[in-house]
Parts: C-alpha cells; sequence; structure tokens
C-alpha cells in the first residue's frame, strides 16, 4: 500500500475512532471489494459472503474506538473478517455448497486469467484447496497483503505462512496441469 493510502487510513481511522460515521464510511469504501472477493473466495458463497461482510463492519463500526493504530484500520478489520469466515466455514463445513451462476456472475478474475475456460479451471483448483489454503491465497490476492500481515491476523509465523502459500500455489498448479 502506498504511503499516501496509509496517511488516508490513517487520517479518517481518527475521526472513526472519535465516532464519525462519514469516516467509517469512507474506511469501509476503500476496504469493501477486497472484504467481499476475500470473503466470496474463502466461503464460496455469496449470501454467505455479504453476510460476513456484513456482520464485520457492524463489528467494526462497533470496536471502533479499541483500534489503538490508525494506520492499521485495513489489517484489523480483515482480521475480524477473517475470524468471522472461519467460523462459518466452521458452521458449514460439512454441508455441500454448489457453485452458482452467482459466483460466475458477480466475480470476474478476468483480470487474472484472460480466458474463460481457464478462469474456470483457476476457480476450480482453488475449491480444491483446504480452507486455511484459500483462506491465504484470497488474503495475498485480493487483500494484498504481505506474508508478515497474514501471518500477524491469522496468529502464524510469516515463515509458516509463506510455506503455505507457496504449497497452496503449488496445488493449484498440480490440479490445473490435470
Amino acid at each position: 500500500m502506498r504511503g499516501e493510502e496509509m496517511g488516508e487510513y490513517g487520517e479518517l481511522a481518527r475521526k472513526a475512532r472519535e465516532r464519525d460515521p462519514k469516516a467509517f464510511a469512507g474506511l469501509y469504501e476503500m476496504v469493501y471489494q477486497d472484504m467481499y472477493h476475500m470473503a466470496l473466495y474463502t466461503l464460496r458463497n455469496p449470501q454467505d459472503a455479504e453476510d460476513a461482510v456484513s456482520e464485520t463492519v457492524a463489528d467494526a463500526y462497533a470496536g471502533i474506538h479499541n483500534l489503538r493504530d490508525a494506520e492499521a484500520f485495513r489489517g484489523w478489520i480483515f482480521k475480524i473478517l477473517s475470524n468471522k469466515c472461519k467460523r462459518r466455514l466452521k458452521e458449514y463445513l460439512n454441508k455441500p455448497v454448489e457453485l452458482g451462476e452467482e459466483l460466475t456472475d458477480s466475480v470476474s478474475l478476468e483480470m487474472y486469467t484472460p480466458d474463460p475456460d481457464e478462469n474456470m479451471q483457476v476457480r476450480e483448483a482453488f475449491f480444491r484447496l483446504g480452507e486455511e489454503e484459500r483462506l491465504i491465497v484470497a488474503m495475498k490476492v485480493f487483500g494484498g497483503y504481505q506474508s508478515k500481515e497474514i501471518g500477524a491476523i491469522l496468529h502464524k509465523s510469516h515463515n509458516t505462512v509463506r510455506s503455505k502459500l507457496s504449497r497452496a500455489l503449488e496445488k493449484m498448479q498440480r490440479y490445473l496441469d490435470e
């Protein structure tokens, strides 16, 4: 993230901590798409992703006064989202989930893979990953987090995150090569 964006986060977060709803809305606007994409690719269900993001925003707004470092807003809200996603995954771990038209219509991966057939293959490979692997890949790809940030959010060392990310990407590549 660029320095000017960090400053903008910091200024808005300082105002939001003082219960300025417009400042919080500005913060939310800056992270919504990344949050939704992470939740969607983690949970594999558009409604659950929307619910997780909504719950995260409600909790974040209620607890913004507890944010110690205003510059850390993005990491803080993604940590909340990560916990919401983990809880949801546990709730329906054994429940079968179908990929519907809503998923393919709501998110376009063309910026990552220009071929529609390849898009589907990448999605299928992603969904074959385990829960934690999907979360790490989603945080890296959609959240733009570095391994140290992901490690802090998931309470793991950055070396563990790098290893898991590397193995997950290798798995995806093997799935794509099948």
